[in-house]
């Protein structure tokens, strides 16, 4: 079956090994919903096809992986309450995707970038990308499965500073903390990165692929993405959201009520 997919979402096949490109780079590499179903369907294509063995997610440009979700489009819709996120409450980025994920992050990677930086496998970074998770300072939690994911992948203390803070980290000290397995210089990013994937497709595929699946099954996420998800609406239905929102859309400081 042949993917139509907007321009803003490049699917490469480069023999063995698929790239998926972020393509919105005037605006951040920003999703929109239309990218974001366009994601969903690239990767399920990738999952499913015998001859391609590792993927690759970046972003075009210099400046950023993905900051997330449009807020020109997501906030009207949650200023307007309407449901944000996955419909399915178990369902997180990539979570039912067994082969390999690379992640080539060529800049910010923050709030919902940063969710599908945490759904992939291997990660490299150029000296100059940021990491973070800003949802609290808008009044607003995580919902991509960072409260889940994130614990599991770096230290607690790492985890919840990220998480609670809203403030960013570089790549130097993602790196330190686990979160990527090594910094490059921005230009020898993709061929260091090529170079990962081509090593993993000399091993068996089906062991590779096994391998993955027994990782991520034996971490019994589901039940705490259901958690997420409960207390996420909470949070989403909360006078503190709407202000948030506002206050983003009007570039100032928003003043919370605590409910």
């Amino acid at each position: 079956m042949t993917l139509v997919l907007p321009e803003t979402f490049r699917y490469e096949r480069q023999g063995r090994i698929a790239v998926m490109t972020i393509d919105r780079p005037e605006k951040m590499n920003a999703l929109t919903t239309d990218m974001l179903v366009a994601m969903d369907a690239a990767f399920e294509d990738f999952n499913e096809d015998p001859e391609l063995l590792v993927a690759i997610l970046t972003g075009a440009g210099q400046k950023s992986f993905c900051a997330g979700m449009d807020l020109e489009e997501a906030l009207p819709a949650v200023i307007g309450g309407n449901q944000a996120g996955y419909e399915d409450p178990v369902k997180r980025p990539f979570a039912q995707v067994f082969k390999p994920i690379i992640a080539a992050i060529n800049g910010f990677c923050i709030a919902g970038g940063m969710e599908f930086l945490e759904g992939t496998d291997l990660r490299i970074a150029a000296e100059h990308a940021v990491f973070g998770l800003s949802e609290v300072c808008w009044g607003v939690v995580p919902s991509g499965g960072s409260h889940i994911r994130l614990p599991r992948q770096i230290p607690w203390a790492i985890a919840m500073e990220l998480i609670l803070t809203g403030e960013n980290i570089d790549a130097r000290r993602a790196c330190e903390v686990g979160l990527v397995n090594r910094v490059v210089a921005g230009d020898q990013l993709m061929s260091e990165v090529m170079a990962l994937a081509e090593r993993i497709c000399q091993n068996g595929p089906l062991a590779v692929r096994t391998a993955k699946e027994i990782a991520v099954r034996g971490m019994g996420l589901e039940t705490g993405y259901l958690l997420e998800k409960t207390f996420f609406e909470r949070v989403r239905l909360s006078e503190d959201v709407k202000e948030g929102a506002r206050a983003f859309a009007e570039r100032r400081n928003p003043r919370f009520g605590g409910r």
